[in-house]
């Protein structure tokens, strides 16, 4: 019987691409990659950054600068583009190759109107008069949910949410109904909800098209939802491959094994997640042999002198694109033993927090807290005489009770007003309302003198520490400087400045060395070790993880537990990442609009929510694991937030309220003319929610 094999849409062999530097040194970005893509399927690819998963998406289409050689195989449907000339490409860019970039406000031009973009690539590829290609842009806005489409098509890109202009970036790329979507981090810089938004059309422009997907992303949890077939690189190339629930379920890749390991999950329970040690050799400087022997746990000694090939059992009955394949020695022990991430790779003891802080919490006392805080802005008009026009309600009404001892978990969209509580908490002084007391004294009453003595108490941890070291100076000066504000003698700071290097996983030896000689987690942990300098109650984390790759997010989230159970610290953690969040908090306060909205218990709040701004953001967040992420129902809010600049009577969140779109007129009424107060039900009245109807 003879067996008919289908050419794949996409077939990527042995691609390389080198990049060559200003002194003619090369360094190679992509190392022979050999990826199918069948018609209708989703491939997601992800790895850590510098793994080569952009600059293979982009090599595909021939979007590489021109200090990029690229050699290999891309063929569609047969056709080799690699070598194929300009004009023949950019026919191809488009039409049945198109592309969805991370940043859209970049990769649309600014000066002209979206519109006018979207029909400027349906007429370039389609015998279109300018009246018809409108109205098929129209169509198209309408079919990746931005309302209003005829008057959007007349709006500039800075115009639009980063949600909308994803959507109007999805729309141009399926203009022309490619066969091939390439999404290079399509919702790496949106919100939870908007990314929800976004992976929804997708799915609508792939199942509206019929064409194939490349995804592109570092969230183990969006591949989990949205692909078919993974592929997972390291130092540019591929390291394993398998279909999505096989991969998942039965890594046989270390890589991997650990890049699941050190994911948080919304559902999963407390304990150290997984870090991977070590960070990626440079391209440039790659050791001989398996490029992830120097980090692997399971690494051999034939590790280090031969580079292993992807291979592997093909699945049963299954092409060899159906194959599970590994880059590993060991691939086959492991897809025998199939360990649990814990059993492969060392686990950080964590001690309770409270082991460090015994007795209930209504006990323990407060280090913050926070009622009733607002904050304005002046609203601005005009360039040389600006004038007054109105107000920016930035926070209008934030409540925060940290006891000694906890972690405060603050979530909210962008816009809600979580960095502007920040600062006015680190000002310490009298809010413009409300009130503010740090370790049980008012800020509105401190001298100048009490607040600069006070602030040693309160420390905080920027999210990009790179911006936030000041890379003139030794790590050692860097850690020392707040020892030295506070007028330490030089000899106590010699003390100090080492056991601060050793308590958060740095060599002492290394103090002499500048900030641009560490990685991204290493420099995060130089940030922690400055804020401890001064010994304070109550660290300040703002976003701190969020610009770390997971592997290296893991060793420093297990870093903030041990630090907090051995030193009886509080935190104060802010994040758009939910699943750190349950990992890492004790308790959780929900903002909207720059108010409160929800607080309570960790796992009272993410099991049973009260509010339904709660309960869409905790369903937009997406699972690692493609059973569970299939499996549940997700709450989409139409739109985005309404802008801070007009003060709402009643909810603030009715807009967008599915409760509220299912009231009849008369219940209605209240949700429009009352603002409902932030309250819990008996008996649980730690559990607060603004919300009329929470159930």
């Amino acid at each position: 019987m003879t067996t008919t094999v289908e050419t794949p849409l996409l077939a990527v062999r042995d691609l390389r691409v080198d990049f060559t530097g200003p002194r003619g040194a090369t360094v190679p970005a992509v190392r022979g990659v050999d990826l199918s893509l069948r018609r209708g399927e989703t491939l997601g690819i992800v790895g850590e950054s510098g793994s080569g998963k952009s600059v293979t998406a982009l090599a595909v289409l021939g979007l590489l600068p021109s200090t990029a050689r690229v050699r290999g195989s891309v063929a569609l449907e047969g056709r080799e583009l690699v070598g194929l000339p300009g004009r023949e490409l950019a026919a191809i860019r488009g039409s049945r190759v198109a592309m969805v970039f991370q940043d859209p406000l970049s990769a649309f031009t600014p000066v002209y109107r979206i519109g006018d973009q979207i029909v400027e690539a349906l007429r370039i590829h389609q015998r279109l008069d300018k009246q018809a290609a409108r109205e098929r842009a129209a169509e198209l806005l309408d079919l990746v949910g931005i309302p209003a489409p005829d008057r959007a098509l007349d709006s500039f890109p800075h115009e639009f949410s980063g949600g909308m202009r994803q959507r109007a970036m999805i729309a141009m790329a399926i203009a022309n109904d490619p066969d091939i979507l390439l999404a290079d981090e399509p919702t790496t810089a949106l919100d939870v909800t908007i990314q929800a938004q976004v992976l929804d059309v997708l799915r609508t422009a792939q199942r509206e098209t019929g064409a194939a997907l490349v995804l592109v992303s570092h969230d183990l949890g969006v591949i989990a939802g949205m692909a078919d077939r993974v592929a997972v690189m390291y130092a540019g190339r591929v390291v394993e491959t398998a279909g999505v629930d096989e991969l998942f379920t039965a890594p046989r890749h270390p890589y991997t094994l650990g890049l699941i390991g050190a994911v948080p999950r919304l559902d999963g329970r407390g304990g150290p997640l997984v870090p991977i040690p070590g960070a990626p050799a440079p391209m440039a400087e790659l050791p001989p042999g398996c490029p992830f022997a120097a980090r692997c746990p399971l690494v051999e000694e034939r590790c280090r002198t031969a580079e292993p090939g992807l291979g592997g059992p093909a699945a049963s009955g299954g092409s060899a694109e159906e194959a599970h394949l590994a880059a590993c020695v060991r691939a086959g022990e492991l897809a025998e033993r199939r360990p649990a991430p814990a059993e492969v790779y060392p686990v950080p003891p964590v001690p309770p927090a409270a082991a460090a802080v015994p007795g209930p919490r209504g006990e323990r006392p407060a280090v913050l807290s926070v009622s009733g805080l607002t904050k304005t802005f002046p609203l601005l008009k005009g360039t040389v005489f600006k004038r007054r026009i109105g107000e920016v309600y930035a926070v209008d009404g934030v409540e925060l009770d940290i006891r000694q001892g906890e972690t405060l978990g603050l979530v909210g969209e962008s816009g809600s007003g979580k960095s502007t509580t920040l600062f006015e908490l680190l000002r310490l002084a009298r809010p413009e309302s409300g009130r503010i007391e740090l370790l049980g004294q008012d800020t509105a009453g401190l001298s100048r003198s009490a607040a600069h003595r006070m602030r040693s108490h309160l420390q905080i941890v920027f999210q990009d520490p790179m911006a936030s070291l000041d890379p003139r100076m030794p790590i050692g000066d860097i850690v020392a400087e707040p020892l030295r504000a506070q007028g330490t003698d030089r000899a106590e700071i010699g003390r100090r400045v080492p056991g601060l290097l050793r308590q958060v996983g740095l060599d002492p030896a290394h103090a002499v060395r500048y900030p641009h000689q560490f990685s991204g987690g290493q420099r995060q942990r130089i940030s922690i070790a400055r804020a401890l300098a001064v010994r304070p109650k109550l660290l300040v984390l703002d976003e701190p993880v969020s610009a770390l790759d997971v592997s290296i997010q893991a060793g420093v989230l297990n870093l903030l537990q041990s630090l907090k159970a051995e030193l009886g610290l509080s935190y104060l953690f802010v994040s758009h990442d939910l699943s750190v969040i349950r990992h890492l908090a004790d308790r959780v306060s929900v903002m909207y609009l720059g108010r409160t909205v929800e607080q309570g218990e960790v796992s009272a709040v993410f099991e049973r929510p009260r509010h339904p701004y709660t309960r869409a953001l905790l369903s937009a967040v997406p699972l690692p694991d493609p059973a569970a992420e299939r499996a549940r129902s997700r709450i989409l809010l139409a739109g985005d937030p309404p802008s801070p600049t007009a003060r709402r009577t009643g909810c603030p969140f009715r807009t967008r309220c599915p409760v509220y779109a299912g009231l009849e007129a008369g219940a209605r009424t209240r949700c429009e003319t009352e603002a409902p107060p932030l309250t819990g039900p008996a008996p649980d009245l730690d559990h607060q929610a603004a919300c009329h109807y929470p159930e």
